[in-house]
């Protein structure tokens, strides 16, 4: 009795002897490496893509046509799980209600403030309107309507309007009529004497001259968009009709010390800058805005195009990326737009 009352425990000292010296488990695997490519689109709709970062935060906005909304990402590649939120919806009894596009985000002397184009009656009566914000994240706190933005003696028809920053001031620039009954549309500039005021002049920048810059009608030069490098200011804008698939990108160049209300202080590169390309399913490519890498290393453009010719200005046009360079002359390189199927690095710092 007594041997087999024992026999367990010994048996069961041997089994913990025989695991104490037995090879431990192997570990579990390391968990695969996270991707380091996409591919564009960043979203399926997205007309008029603009892009501000503050921190490490990207701001992403794009034309919706009804109302504001801010879509917030640490990372750009990954824009689609961003977060989005509509900031502002007009009423319908007010001035700015209609057809609402291309609105930018900046945050200036410890506010934030939205600049986007709407039209009380469609398509007539558009201007350039201002919203501010004095919470930390936009996304958040209250959007206070400051009013419509134009030249006290030339308020007309006016669109796209984004902020130049030269020489201690602000300047306004956007695309509008030199007159009530006209059509085409021009690059125009003025000074800024507040964030939602403008002083002074406006000065035409910009008209379609070239025929790329006449496809369409009627004949269009809009999107005005600021790029600095080095002793230069770049004003890319989008040229031709967006009805087009020959919509494309142009470039005036200045000194980043010139008098930017001085037409002489710009000049028109008499080519365009960056162009359609039907195999890449990249149609009509234009209304851009530009950002750097996480890290601050690389350059990056962000426009939207249509995937299909003869798809003209609608929800089709998508936002795309990708990584642009310097020429030697210290002018952006644009290159030609990426097919949607080719893998892109992510930027810098992802």
């Amino acid at each position: 009795m007594s041997f087999f009352r024992f026999l367990p425990i010994a048996l069961l000292s041997l089994t913990l002897a025989c695991k104490k010296n037995s090879t431990p488990p192997a570990p579990p695997p390391p968990a695969p490496p996270s991707a380091t490519t996409f591919k564009n689109p960043l979203l399926p709709v997205g007309p008029d893509p603009w892009v501000y970062r503050k921190d490490n935060t990207y701001y992403y906005m794009s034309t919706t046509g009804g109302d504001i909304t801010i879509r917030k990402t640490a990372k750009m590649s990954e824009l689609a799980s961003g977060v989005s939120t509509v900031v502002w919806t007009p009423q319908q009894a007010g001035i700015n209600q209609r057809d609402l596009w291309a609105p930018e985000l900046y945050f200036f002397d410890g506010k934030w403030y939205i600049y986007y184009s709407a039209d009380p009656f469609c398509c007539a009566g558009h201007r350039v309107h201002v919203l501010e914000n004095a919470s930390a994240d936009p996304t958040t706190g209250t959007w206070v309507y400051k009013g419509r933005i134009a030249s006290p003696n030339q308020d007309l028809w006016a669109i796209d309007g984004t902020v130049l920053e030269q020489n201690g001031k602000r300047y306004l620039i956007w695309s509008g009529h030199e007159i009530e009954a006209t059509g085409e549309q021009r690059l125009y500039i003025s000074e800024m004497s507040n964030p939602w005021t403008l002083v002074g002049p406006r000065v035409q920048l910009s008209k379609p001259d070239y025929s790329w810059e006449t496809n369409g009608d009627p004949d269009v030069n809009e999107g005005p968009e600021i790029l600095k490098h080095g002793d230069k200011t770049f004003l890319v804008y989008s040229a031709s009709h967006c009805s087009t698939d020959d919509y494309a990108l142009g470039m005036l160049t200045a000194s980043s010390t010139a008098d930017p209300m001085l037409a002489s202080s710009w000049t028109k590169t008499p080519t365009p800058v960056f162009t359609k390309n039907p195999e890449g399913q990249a149609y009509g490519p234009g209304h851009n805005g530009f950002f750097q890498s996480k890290d601050g290393t690389e350059d990056w453009i962000i426009y939207h195009a249509n995937p299909n010719p003869n798809r003209g200005c609608g929800n089709e046009r998508s936002p795309r990326i990708q990584k642009f360079t310097w020429n030697a002359d210290g002018t952006p390189n644009f290159g030609t737009p990426v097919a949607l199927s080719t893998e892109l690095k992510k930027p810098s710092g992802e």
